[in-house]
């Protein structure tokens, strides 16, 4: 059986190790537990992730396509898990947990209604994948990192509901000043009004639109997700890169990193010593059906056994480590933490964080692009390139 099709269909749960018994820090999404006295905790922390899987038996992607993902499908769901985290911070707090059997909240109940396997879902595996069509990817075939991720910054455009800034940081470089006036739309939009080419659309059921302007518009700072495509070594992961890496892991703002091994793509959401904590998406399950009262039946969008682990060293180079800074100052020290981390001591910068653009880089204005939706897509297109073409950082 070909690795990227393998299901966890074809094992038993009772095989997956227990989280082992030491006294370094476990480190999962930016909280520290002890393994020794808080294996309860890590396992509630985890389990409470949400955890999407291949699927099969939902309605045909683009009305004649696959009804299945599995085989293809496992970067675009694990870009569904590092956005629906971001979601899960956005709307419920980092410290949410997950209860099974438990009523949940009426806001966890949205978020999990915008991945479900439909057309008219904001982050549906419908959605992703005729999106990525636009991105070179035809229907039914595996995405990279950079892929998924400026895929997902094309759909959060629609959510008016979330109302969140999808920034990806191209070139290895994180400019705070493109970040800044993103987040802050009334710098941009003060006195503007919607094109045509932002017209609303049905999306979860809500009117909704790229340029619906709500009373929130004019807030201080609009929640940001930021997605950092990287490849950090050829074949293999450079070593010198594994602290930077982990200290990822231990920001708050974090989001974990999607990645994995070539065509067998994880969400790698912690560490403990030397080795990555993950959740797999390579599980086929049947596509869910929302209840007539809106409820999910969501046992199978939550991981239930312990968690899986590699070695960092097995991690495949290209990767997207992401962030989720929900006010002005978390974005203001996150800066703060990579600029102290990139003076350190052992370790090498993964990406440069610079104030302002950088004349190499291209901007729309030397393009003399109009910010509608056509003339962002050449923009996106232009500067996207496939994943195995990024920048190679060495020492």
């Amino acid at each position: 059986m070909d690795a990227a099709t393998l299901t966890y269909d074809t094992l038993r749960f009772g095989e997956f190790e227990d989280f082992p018994e030491t006294s370094e820090p476990v480190w999962v999404l930016g909280t520290q537990f002890s393994a020794l006295t808080e294996k309860d905790e890590i396992l509630s922390d985890i389990t409470s992730r949400l955890w999407f899987t291949y699927r099969k038996s939902f309605l045909p992607i683009g009305g004649t396509g696959p009804t299945s993902d599995t085989g293809w499908g496992c970067m675009l769901r694990c870009g569904q898990m590092i956005l629906g985290q971001a979601l899960v911070c956005r709307h419920l707090g980092r410290d949410w947990r997950w209860v099974r059997g438990q009523r949940q909240r009426e806001e966890y109940v949205s978020i999990l209604n915008a991945f479900i396997d439909k057309k008219d879902c904001y982050y549906s595996i419908h959605q992703i994948a005729q999106m990525g069509v636009g991105e070179g990817k035809s229907i039914g075939q595996w995405y990279g990192p950079n892929t998924v991720a400026q895929v997902l910054k094309k759909l959060a455009v629609f959510d008016s509901w979330s109302r969140m800034a999808v920034h990806v940081a191209m070139d290895n470089t994180v400019v705070i000043e493109e970040i800044k006036r993103l987040c802050m739309p009334w710098l941009n939009f003060e006195g503007a009004g919607c094109s045509e080419a932002a017209a609303p659309r049905e999306m979860n059921g809500c009117l909704e639109g790229a340029c619906a302007m709500a009373e929130e518009e004019t807030a201080l700072w609009r929640p940001l997700v930021l997605l950092i495509p990287l490849r950090l070594g050829l074949t293999d992961i450079n070593e010198a890169y594994i602290e930077t890496l982990k200290q990822c892991f231990m920001m708050p703002q974090s989001l974990g990193v999607i990645g994995g091994k070539p065509n067998s793509a994880h969400y790698f959401i912690g560490f403990v010593g030397e080795e990555l904590i993950y959740l797999d998406p390579h599980t086929t399950q049947p596509a869910v059906e929302p209840s007539e009262d809106g409820q999910v039946p969501d046992d199978s969008y939550h991981c239930q056994h312990p968690p899986c682990r590699m070695d960092i060293c097995e991690l495949d180079p290209s990767i997207a480590a992401g962030f989720f800074c929900k006010t002005e100052d978390d974005f203001d020290d996150w800066c703060a933490r990579i600029r102290k981390m990139s003076c350190s001591r052992g370790s090498l910068p993964m990406f440069e964080l610079v104030d302002s653009q950088p004349s190499h880089l291209i901007s729309a204005d030397v393009l003399n692009l109009t910010p509608d939706f056509s003339d962002s897509d050449r923009l996106e297109r232009f500067f996207d390139s496939e994943d195995e073409e990024f920048e190679i950082l060495s020492l």
